[in-house]
C-alpha cells in the first residue's frame, strides 16, 4: 500500500508539471503616457508646442502565459483558477491554431503601431487640429465583390457621391443600400477612376466591398511614442490622451493618478480589449484611484473592481477627457458613467 500510494503520488506530480493547453492571463506593469520608459519620454512631440505634465495617465498591460508564449503546466493553471487576479482561458479563445510565436509578436507589433497612429488622428481631431486622411486597400478577400474592380494600394475617394473620411461612411452607404450596386471612385497612381460595386453579404447579415482597408494619415507635426515590450491595441485611448495633455497647456490631470484601458479610431471610439479584470487590479497596484474602462467591456467590469478603484465607463475620446477633467478639477465624480450589471 506504501509502495502504490508513493507511486500515485508520483505519477500525480508528474501530471501536474505536463502541459496543458490552456492560457493565464495575470496583471502586468503600467506605463504613464506622460513618463519616461527607459530614459526615453513616451510621447514626444516636435513641430509643435508642449505643456509639461504633473499627473500620471497610465496604460495598462498583461502578462500572457501559454499558446505560443511557452507552455503552461497542469499546476499553473489550476493555481491561477483559485486565484481571483488571474484569469485562464481555453487556448483557442485566445490564439488562432498553429500560431507561431514569431507570427504573434509581429501581430502584436503591427497592432500597436496602427494603435498609436490612430491615437494621434484621434488627439488631434478632439483638439480641432486639421489633419490629412485617407483609406487605403491593403487587399482584397478571395471571394472579394470588389475583384477585378478595386486593387490593392488603391486610395478611397467616394462612395454613392459622398466623400469617404472613415470607414463608418463606407459602411452606412452600403447598409443603407441593402446590397444594391454602389458607385466607387478611387485613386490609382494619382488618377481617378469610377467603379461600380455589387457588395457581397457576410454571414452576420453586412455587405461588404470586400477589401482589407488601412487609414494612411499626414499629420502637422511629428508625434513619436516610445514604449518597448508592450504590444497590442488596447492603449490606443490612453496615448490619445495623453497626447492632448502634452501638447495643451495646463496639466490635464491636476496631478492625479488615472489609468485606463481601450482601443481607438481615428474618429476617437473607443473599443473593446482584452483581460480588463488583469488590468483593473495592475492600475490599482500602480497607485491608480480613477480607472477609464471600454462600455464594450463593462460585463467583464461588473463584480471584478478592486477596492479603492473608481471605474468610468467610457464610449468615445471625449467623454474620456471630460470624466479627466472632473476629477482633475475635485468635481464630484460619482455621476460619471459607470458600468453596472444587466
Amino acid at each position: 500500500m506504501l509502495v502504490s500510494g508513493l507511486l500515485a503520488f508520483g505519477l500525480g506530480l508528474a501530471a501536474m508539471s505536463l502541459p496543458v493547453p490552456y492560457v493565464v492571463e495575470s496583471p502586468g506593469p503600467t506605463f504613464n503616457t506622460l513618463g519616461s520608459d527607459n530614459g526615453k519620454p513616451v510621447i514626444a512631440v516636435s513641430g509643435h508646442q508642449t505643456y509639461p505634465a504633473k499627473g500620471s495617465l497610465d496604460l495598462t498591460t498583461v502578462y500572457v502565459d501559454g499558446g505560443p508564449n511557452g507552455p503552461v503546466t497542469a499546476f499553473e493553471a489550476l493555481s491561477a483558477w483559485f486565484n481571483s487576479a488571474k484569469a485562464v482561458y481555453p487556448e483557442e479563445l485566445i490564439f488562432p491554431s498553429g500560431v507561431t510565436r514569431e507570427q504573434s509578436q509581429q501581430e502584436s507589433a503591427v497592432a500597436m503601431t496602427t494603435s498609436q497612429e490612430n491615437a494621434v488622428a484621434a488627439a488631434l481631431q478632439e483638439l480641432g487640429i486639421p489633419f490629412e486622411q485617407k483609406l487605403q486597400v491593403a487587399d482584397l478577400s478571395d471571394d472579394s465583390a470588389s475583384l477585378g474592380k478595386i486593387e490593392k494600394g488603391d486610395v478611397l475617394v467616394s462612395i454613392d457621391g459622398k466623400p469617404i473620411s472613415a470607414l463608418s461612411v463606407i459602411q452606412a452607404q452600403l447598409a443603407a443600400g441593402e446590397g444594391k450596386p454602389v458607385a466607387v471612385v478611387v485613386d490609382r497612381n494619382g488618377k481617378r477612376l469610377p467603379v461600380t460595386v455589387t457588395p457581397g453579404k457576410s454571414g452576420t447579415g453586412r455587405y461588404l466591398l470586400g477589401v482589407v482597408l488601412q487609414y494612411k494619415f499626414k499629420f502637422p507635426f511629428d508625434v513619436k511614442i516610445s514604449l518597448d515590450k508592450v504590444g497590442g491595441p488596447s492603449a490606443g485611448m490612453m496615448f490619445a490622451l495623453g497626447i492632448v495633455d502634452t501638447v495643451t497647456p495646463g496639466d490635464l490631470t491636476a496631478g492625479k493618478h488615472i489609468a485606463g484601458t481601450g482601443t481607438i479610431t481615428p474618429d476617437g471610439a473607443v473599443g473593446a480589449i482584452g483581460g480588463i479584470g488583469q488590468k483593473m487590479v495592475g492600475a490599482r497596484a500602480g497607485g491608480a484611484t480613477l480607472f477609464l474602462a471600454p462600455a464594450a467591456n463593462c460585463d467583464d467590469v461588473v463584480g471584478h473592481i478592486p477596492d479603492g478603484l473608481q471605474v468610468v465607463k467610457v464610449e468615445n475620446l471625449a467623454g474620456a477627457r471630460r470624466a479627466v477633467e472632473l476629477a482633475a478639477g475635485g468635481g464630484d465624480t460619482s455621476g460619471l458613467p459607470a458600468c453596472t450589471s444587466n
